[in-house]
């Protein structure tokens, strides 16, 4: 349970980090770069579990 807990504070903090650096930095490339990076993250935590 806590791992859950920590896991979702992390991509929390880390999508409202990368929030910012697209606010500060209105470029497409980082955009996208960005987008990705937390599309990746997501999947890490969302997507199908292992055993």
């Amino acid at each position: 349970m806590t791992d859950r807990l920590m896991s979702i504070f992390a991509f929390a903090i880390l999508t409202a980090f990368l929030g910012i650096l697209v606010w500060k930095v209105p470029r497409l490339d980082l955009g996208a770069v960005i987008a990705v990076t937390v599309a990746l993250v997501a999947w890490d935590f969302f997507g199908p579990k292992r055993k």
